[in-house]
């Protein structure tokens, strides 16, 4: 690392040592931020496009939740909005919904799919046409091998250093499960039936330590198991959870898993987390009592079915409700944390951690463009 960032002369800033300017300052800035810097000079901008850097860089970003928004004004031109929530203190917040992309689809409409170390899976609704960009990098690539597939979820594999897909058929023998490494020629590989295919099929997948989950409570209405896809093995199994009733969330904080169950009416949220991975075990953390009547009064919000439970980078939970022109964060202590007027904005259970580390499997693929349409 000492070598990349001494690359070059690098000029005194006051006194500020280059390896603490580079290793501890610039290696904390967004990535917009960090691309200004590049331009300051040319040892800047070789020490901060070194791989060890741009890897490091990528660890210190937040995973902020991912929403995304449509503009819908000339149904021949719309464009995808792709909004990370910027939830760290001291941020104002109308800065806190600033798009990290504006992709233009056309009279199409796209959708998130899923996201992984800054990758981003689309696709279009209907009959999906599938794609790949890096918001930060302004790449993307279109992915025609999969179309005639459904995606359940993305994962790194670690063996190769490949990230791949895990897809069903849309069609036909829908228990059949397939795997496709992103950028590869090579069509979608199969790899056997999965008997829960309902799970894969209804509800996003949470990555957490490289594996695939679900929660067979989402689907059965009691459960005390996961299904896990071993991003490795590339195998399912099961992994025991904590028995609760009615709708289940997944999510994950800090390379744990968490669950989030809720009565009927969505208004009280019980917390679990997961204490030790390995020996599957959990612990109750909290219970979260949604201020109905405060928000049926200022807000007209009678239906809390649309909720995301996700995780911030400092150990809490965070609580998203979309309602009508409305998007609110309510904290774990129930109290309302904070209110967005907008009317198109949607939330998802997605999660995205920026990078500006180069991936070699864009340049292959036909069709891949970078800093150009369908970048606006």
């Amino acid at each position: 690392m000492a070598e990349a960032a001494t690359a070059g002369e690098i000029p005194h800033h006051r006194g500020l040592p280059a390896e603490i300017a580079i290793w501890e300052i610039l290696v904390r800035l967004p990535p917009k931020a960090l691309l200004r810097c590049r331009t300051v000079c040319r040892a800047w901008r070789l020490a901060t496009s070194s791989r060890d850097f741009l890897l490091a860089h990528h660890g210190h970003q937040p995973a902020l939740s991912l929403l995304y928004t449509y503009d819908v004004s000339d149904a021949s031109s719309r464009s995808l909005d792709i909004v990370p929530l910027d939830h760290r203190t001291g941020v104002a917040a109308a800065d806190q919904l600033r798009p990290v992309a504006r992709l233009g689809t056309g009279a199409n409409c796209m959708q998130l799919e899923a996201s992984c170390d800054g990758l981003i899976i689309l696709s279009t609704f209907g009959d999906p046409c599938f794609s790949v960009c890096n918001p930060a990098t302004r790449q993307h690539a279109p992915l025609p091998l999969l179309h005639g597939f459904r995606l359940a979820g993305m994962y790194p594999h670690p063996p190769t250093g490949e990230y791949r897909l895990l897809l069903y058929p849309a069609t036909g023998v829908q228990d059949a499960c397939y795997v496709y490494a992103v950028g590869s020629r090579q069509p979608p590989r199969y790899i056997g039936r999965q008997e829960e295919k309902e799970l894969i099929h209804r509800f996003v997948s949470v990555l957490c330590r490289g594996n695939l989950h679900w929660s067979e409570a989402m689907l059965e209405g009691v459960s005390s198991q996961l299904m896990v896809f071993d991003g490795t093995s590339e195998l399912f199994r099961q992994m025991r959870a904590p028995t609760v009733p009615g709708t289940a969330q997944l999510f994950e904080m800090d390379g744990m898993l968490g669950m989030a169950s809720s009565n009927d009416a969505a208004t009280i949220i019980d917390i679990w987390m997961m204490r030790d991975y390995d020996s599957e075990a959990w612990a109750f953390k909290c219970r979260v009592e949604l201020p109905v009547a405060e928000l049926a009064m200022r807000f007209r919000l009678t239906n809390f079915s649309n909720l995301v439970v996700s995780s911030l980078d400092d150990n809490d939970v965070l609580i998203l409700v979309e309602s009508g022109e409305w998007l609110l964060q309510i904290g774990i202590d129930g109290k309302l944390v904070a209110k967005f007027n907008t009317k198109y904005l949607s939330i998802t259970p997605l999660r995205l951690k920026q990078t500006l580390v180069q991936h070699t499997f864009f340049p292959t693929i036909e069709g891949y463009i970078v800093n150009a349409w369908p970048f606006i």
